[in-house]
């Protein structure tokens, strides 16, 4: 692409750059940008510019410079500290550098961040407050208080009963939350619909996950319920407690998911749906489908994986697909299973040698390419 239209590979990046594609904010973008840049010789100026878009540019921008600074760019290096210098929003921008660059790199920042904080220095955590003396003292983890910690769980039970005590379901969550699993709570699960009617109370999954098999036969009805929100609970069940005749409730969601565009929580699914291996060959075309279609890249592995443990015909060529993925855990994937070939090789010495690599990436192409060294 970069030899035959460079600019328009330049726009490409530069778009991506300027609005956020990303399905998902926990979808990791910076790193597969940042090769893009670097192995297209792209220019630097135009990129270096989106430090002064709004402040989500702003972060995409600083986090792809942060690592061309790492793969050894200068002049990524010094925009960044220019922009801690003038730049808006400069405290997130030092704070993320400070993080992943070596000291010398931003320490000498001192008296350029003293002087535009201006007597601020409230809310500094970690680094770089913490060498230069800023960062707030450590405060005791706020505890949420639990007003019903002295209430017998009957008690906490016919509160939740009680449509007209729905002002304490929040706190008798709480109390229960902390306490061991208690099965009594399980016949009054339907009757606590939240009043948006999406999510269910805070602390409830908490709770019934601690019932653990108990809760199997309670989630098998709620599956079945019109509320998304209890039938969501109930397949949440199904996926780490149920049996093998659960699997066509599991293959089900796992379809309304595909057919509804529902791209959160899939991975919950297959990761259930992996647990019973061949058994879950219904599921099978589906998971295929979502990890070629799915814009949720942080959930993708969790089919492939599911994939591997039902169905593995074919995953050789997608195993080395991942060693390009935009996520850690894909990469991690690939280096690890990608059969051994002279395109394998080369991309392992890639990632072990690249230093904008995550460290966990790096070591295991190391160890993957001794490993193959040691079978010739």
């Amino acid at each position: 692409m970069a030899g035959e239209n460079p600019a328009a590979a330049a726009e490409i990046v530069h778009g991506c750059l300027r609005w956020d594609w990303r399905w998902d904010s926990t979808d990791d973008r910076a790193l597969y940008l940042a090769r893009l840049v670097r192995d297209l010789a792209l220019p630097l100026g135009p990129v270096a510019e989106g430090l002064g878009g709004d402040e989500g540019t702003c972060e995409r921008v600083a986090r792809v410079l942060e690592l061309l600074a790492l793969g050894g760019s200068g002049e990524a290096r010094e925009a960044l500290r220019g922009y801690v210098r003038a730049g808006e929003y400069w405290r997130d921008v030092l704070e993320s550098a400070a993080g992943c660059w070596p000291v010398e790199w931003w320490d000498d920042l001192e008296g350029a961040a003293r002087h535009r904080l201006q007597g601020d220095e409230k809310d500094l955590w970690g680094e770089p407050w913490g060498r230069w003396g800023l960062a707030a003292a450590p405060a005791e983890r706020a505890v949420r208080p639990d007003p019903l910690a002295g209430e017998t769980s009957a008690r906490l039970l016919e509160l939740l009963a009680d449509p007209g005590a729905r002002q304490e379901w929040r706190h008798v969550m709480v109390a229960l939350a902390r306490r061991e699993a208690e099965p009594g709570l399980l016949p009054l699960v339907p009757s606590l619909g939240p009043p948006d009617g999406e999510y269910p109370l805070p602390l409830l999954p908490r709770a019934l996950r601690k019932l653990g098999v108990l809760a199997v036969p309670a989630a098998r009805e709620w599956v079945r319920a019109e509320e998304d929100w209890l039938a969501g609970l109930g397949h949440g069940v199904l996926a780490e407690h149920g049996e093998a005749e659960d699997i066509p409730a599991l293959v089900a969601e796992l379809e309304r998911d595909w057919v509804e565009r529902r791209w959160c929580g899939s991975m919950d699914t297959a990761r259930g749906l992996a647990r019973f291996g061949a058994e879950a060959r219904g599921a099978v075309s589906l998971l295929r489908r979502l990890w070629l279609w799915t814009p949720h890249s942080y959930e993708r592995v969790s089919c492939l994986e599911a994939l591997a443990e039902i169905d593995p015909t074919g995953l050789e060529s997608v195993y080395v697909e991942c060693l390009w993925d935009c996520e850690e855990d894909a990469r991690l994937l690939g280096v690890e299973r990608a059969p051994d070939g002279p395109e394998v090789r080369e991309r392992l010495r890639y990632l072990a040698d690249d230093p904008m690599e995550e460290g966990t990436v790096r070591a295991a192409a190391l160890e993957r390419l001794a490993a193959l060294t040691e079978q010739r």
